[in-house]
């Protein structure tokens, strides 16, 4: 088991994101820790406090813009949108969609920073790297392009997150792959920025059951399914929940 943080989740969001299991071909979701990092987002922490909107980039390829899912409400953005909205009542939140198939880290990069000039929003979760691996990229190149993506949405001022590749058994090159899955790890560790893990959480889902494991997928084998999509939003909802959870303020011991 890879080792996680742990969040403690509010009892109405715990309760929330345990309705519902998505099950499909004998997959059952189950909570999946696949966040590593001690970063916190102070700024959705007050907004949440508050009640206040949220607006939330999701940007990537094919994984963001859900090839593999039934329908756009099966997307992963559009359920962790419902699941933040049931999590947290009292703000509006809107995640705008904006995968686009095929995409490597370059041509994802250029339109992350025409949007950015465009809104403000209060979080960019960035998936990178499935088709950069898959492709053969450069890996140096590959990884400069992290680094000044990570740049870019700072010098925005949202909050930023990324989302890895996702692990699918079919890989034709296994080991040219996890080097760009680790590549996303080392840089978003390097600028403190946190990562989740879903290669790794997927591939737990694999260990556990590689049969069950099919239902997560879509019939290519390689984008993810409806129950792959929510089972993701899930393990996302509660990693942002613990991120953005109400910074309480430290009580000083008594002499």
């Amino acid at each position: 088991m890879r080792a996680a943080m742990r969040f403690l989740a509010l009892p109405l969001i715990a309760a929330t994101l345990s309705v519902g299991t998505a099950q499909a071909a004998g997959f059952s979701c189950r909570e999946t820790p696949i966040l590593r990092t001690n970063t916190t987002f102070a700024p959705l922490s007050a907004k949440v406090a508050e009640g206040r909107p949220l607006s939330i980039l999701a940007i990537g390829s094919s994984s963001t813009e859900g090839v593999g899912a039934s329908a756009k409400e099966r997307t992963y953005p559009a359920r962790l949108q419902a699941l933040l909205a049931k999590a947290w009542p009292k703000s509006s939140i809107e995640i705008s969609n904006a995968g686009i198939g095929g995409e490597t880290a370059p041509q994802t990069l250029a339109r992350l920073k025409v949007m950015l000039a465009a809104h403000r929003y209060d979080l960019v979760i960035w998936q990178v790297g499935t088709n950069d691996a898959v492709q053969g990229g450069d890996l140096d190149a590959f990884k400069t392009m992290v680094s000044n993506g990570i740049a870019l949405v700072r010098a925005a001022g949202p909050a930023l997150a990324i989302l890895d590749p996702q692990f699918f058994p079919s890989v034709r090159d296994p080991q040219r792959y996890g080097k760009f899955v680790e590549a996303v790890g080392e840089v978003a560790r390097r600028e403190a920025v946190p990562v989740f893990a879903r290669y790794a959480a997927m591939r737990e889902w694999h260990s556990a059951d590689a049969e069950a494991f099919k239902g997560a997928l879509w019939t290519d084998g390689f984008h993810m399914s409806d129950a792959g999509y929510d089972c993701l939003a899930r393990d996302m909802a509660n990693a942002i929940a613990g991120m953005a959870a109400p910074i309480r303020p430290t009580v000083a011991a008594s002499r």
